[in-house]
């Protein structure tokens, strides 16, 4: 290449087939990196260089602003081998030496030019000097090869390439590649193809194809002449703007939400050169629910519903994304509007035709749908769901006999119609038959928000048999799922098992802000006695020996990576103790304002070393005997604990955490006299265990809210 200015763009583009949409951000994203990462290994990059992924449905693309056709000379120390085995004794160089240096390419050098230095060891022989810098054509060569190796392809594709013998794999066949540094041409290859300066726009509005000027030309040349714009990011913003002026022209909203995000990430991954047109359906389909018609717009059309702005209601228009701008678009418009009425009619039957079934005579049916072939039928699973239901609407003082036909009923939509064709809208049409059945609305809100990933708002009266379906629900998967073994592991959990226990927590969480659990109420609603009833509903043998501990353990440990923003000591001291949910947050406040009491670090402190004395002593201690007391110091802790222990009691009893240990921290000035004062580990056994069961009893008291030895630095 000739030597021109220092630095300079660089361009490089794989013209492809049409890449999965889905995966077309990422990928482009994905190449750009590669590429970056692999021209600053190689020191082609200069300082400050930025670079900007380009990816359309048939392109992957990267435009640096400043590349550098040689890098600088770049001093290097390469560690050879041990003086004793590179040079003989007359100070030659052995063929080990020699066959090193060939292979690092330094076979120009003599002994001279070797440095001898000790590595702590023994003496090495070393090799420093300057090399020169990568090319260009060999450092791209190498960043396009790493780039395409390391591309995040969800399903690779085998190609013959045009010879009829080579073939190669890549996402998409590749028909095209472009390098240009400037306005030149880069010499490299990849999957078969020579870098040159052509590449194609628009399938149908460009004006054929295209010979790239230079690298900063490309995108202004892609969009006026190909009529492609490059940028997905660029692409997204623009279809988003017309969207929203479209709808805004028309009194309506396209929506919002993760679902609306999802789509316009995938229409952009679908045009080159994004226009929006408004299309219509017969408003007689907005008989049928709307979430119906919604997801089949979206999912299968990829049009962009429209809502009205005070009430979110579907109107009976939508929004198209067409990857041709033409002066009359009516043709485009109709053509779409054909292909959405049979749809929308299909929608329309499904309904109606689950509807001439009440939702009670489908549960029968479920008899014969596998759940799981260890843990029987969804039917059986159902049966399992009720007993558990029940069991929390006794606790809770709801209305027991609601939340058995909520659980009766929560499943039963799975083998109707509309279900069978959206998988997406199990529960949401349950709920819609159920409420035409003339079922209660708290049984049918309660199917309605059953998958539900979390509860979100304060339970109350009216959304209790809600919150005891969805616990139930959660419950019986975690127990039966991870009872046979398919214990969630590294990123993989098929069945949602973090999910669901963190569904659980919010549960817990809910219900305590609704009021219907408080921070005084210790025996409502137990974790551990829940998991045993659960594992209880199950057939015998079913579930793996010590499910309900582990199930336990895996949703405080959930528990504790959602706390991540508390210090990480408070909520271990917390946690480890395994308290009710719905008391968590309040002890951990508690814990928190414990911690900056003055006494914390002296009594989390002597927390510790009574835990680790009790750790040797025998299990029952029992009470302490005061006629043992021999010291001072002993007298004093136990007065000053049968003056405060109580109080402390009643506190914890009534939910005040923080007061119980405010006041327990009244002790810090008697237990450090105690072990200044004290020899715990005297000769005399009695005397010994008598100071163990004080000592005791203290940590009983104590660690109540929580184990404060772990505040201990």
């Amino acid at each position: 290449m000739t030597s021109q200015p220092s630095t300079r763009p660089l361009l490089v583009e794989l013209f492809t087939e049409e890449l999965p949409p889905k995966a077309l951000q990422r990928l482009g994203q994905s190449f750009a990196e590669s590429l970056r990462a692999s021209l600053a290994q190689h020191h082609l990059l200069a300082e400050g260089c930025t670079v900007r992924p380009l990816a359309t449905p048939r392109r992957l693309a990267a435009v640096f602003d400043a590349v550098m056709g040689q890098a600088p000379e770049q001093h290097f120390t390469e560690k050879l081998m041990p003086v004793k085995v590179g040079l003989t004794t007359e100070r030659e160089m052995t063929p080990a030496l020699l066959k090193k240096l060939q292979a690092k390419g330094l076979e120009n050098l003599s002994v001279d030019d070797l440095i001898i230095e000790s590595d702590g060891k023994q003496d090495v022989l070393y090799a420093r000097g300057v090399a020169a810098g990568e090319s260009l054509p060999a450092g791209l060569q190498k960043a396009l090869e790493q780039a395409i190796a390391q591309l995040p392809i969800p399903k690779v594709m085998r190609y013959q390439l045009a010879d009829g013998v080579t073939s190669v794999r890549f996402v998409r066949p590749a028909h095209g590649l472009v390098a240009l540094w400037g306005e030149e041409v880069v010499p490299v290859a990849a999957l078969g193809l020579k870098a040159g300066r052509h590449t194609e726009g628009h399938r149908f509005m460009s004006e054929g194809t295209l010979d790239i000027t230079s690298a900063e030309s490309y995108e202004l040349q892609l969009l006026e002449q190909g009529k492609v714009m490059a940028g997905f990011e660029t692409r997204r913003a623009d279809i988003l703007q017309q969207l929203h002026k479209q709808a805004q022209t028309l009194g309506a909203t396209i929506g919002e939400g993760a679902e609306v995000d999802a789509l316009l990430d995938e229409v952009t991954a679908l045009v080159e050169h994004p226009t929006v047109y408004v299309g219509e359906f017969d408003p007689q389909f907005l008989r049928v629910p709307p979430e119906c018609l919604i997801l089949t717009m979206r999912l299968n059309q990829k049009y962009f519903p429209l809502f009205e702005p005070n009430t979110g209601k579907l109107t009976h228009r939508f929004l198209i994304v067409s990857n041709m701008r033409v002066a009359d678009p009516s043709h485009i418009i109709e053509g779409n509007q054909r292909v959405v009425r049979p749809r929308l009619a299909d929608a329309q039957f499904f309904f109606e035709t689950d509807r001439a079934m009440r939702l009670e005579d489908r549960v029968p049916q479920l008899a014969a749908s596998v759940y799981h072939n260890k843990l029987g039928s969804v039917r059986q699973r159902v049966e399992r769901i009720r007993r558990i239901a029940a069991h929390i609407a006794t606790q809770l003082g709801a209305d027991a006999d609601r939340a058995d036909r909520a659980a009766l009923l929560a499943k039963a939509d799975l083998n109707s119609s509309m279900v069978g064709e959206f998988p997406e809208l199990q529960g949401i049409m349950g709920a819609y038959y159920a409420e035409a059945d003339g079922e209660a609305a708290d049984v049918v809100e309660a199917i309605r928000q059953q998958y539900r990933i979390r509860l979100d708002a304060p339970v109350t009266e009216a959304s209790r048999t809600c919150a005891v379906l969805f616990m139930a629900e959660r419950l019986e998967v975690l127990m039966g799922i991870w009872g046979i073994g398919l214990v969630p592991t590294g990123e993989r959990d098929p069945y949602g098992l973090r999910r669901a226990a963190l569904g659980l927590i919010s549960a817990w969480e809910q219900l305590a802000a609704g009021g219907l659990l408080a921070l005084n109420d210790h025996d409502t609603l137990r974790l551990e006695e829940l998991l045993a009833f659960t594992a209880g509903t199950f057939e015998d043998g079913t579930l793996a020996e010590g499910t309900a501990e582990a199930v336990a353990n895996f949703i405080y440990e959930r528990y504790r990576n959602q706390l991540a923003a508390h210090d990480r000591n408070v909520v271990d001291a917390v946690l480890v103790l395994q308290p009710p949910l719905h008391q968590v947050l309040g002890r951990i406040q508690a814990c928190a304002d414990f911690a900056r009491r003055p006494e914390a670090e002296s009594l989390a402190a002597a927390n510790k070393r009574i835990t680790n004395l009790l750790k040797k002593a025998d299990s029952d201690l029992g009470e302490a005997d005061p006629s043992l007391y021999a010291e001072a110091a002993e007298s004093a802790l136990a007065a000053r604990i049968a003056e405060l222990a109580p109080v402390a009691q009643q506190q914890f009893e009534a939910g005040d955490f923080s007061g119980a240990l405010a006041t327990l921290a009244g002790t810090r000035s008697a237990v450090d006299a105690f072990f200044n004062d004290v020899m715990i580990m005297v000769d005399d056994p009695a005397v010994r265990r008598n100071r163990l069961a004080l000592l005791n009893q203290l940590h009983r008291s104590m660690n109540q809210v929580a184990d404060l030895s772990r505040l201990a630095q």
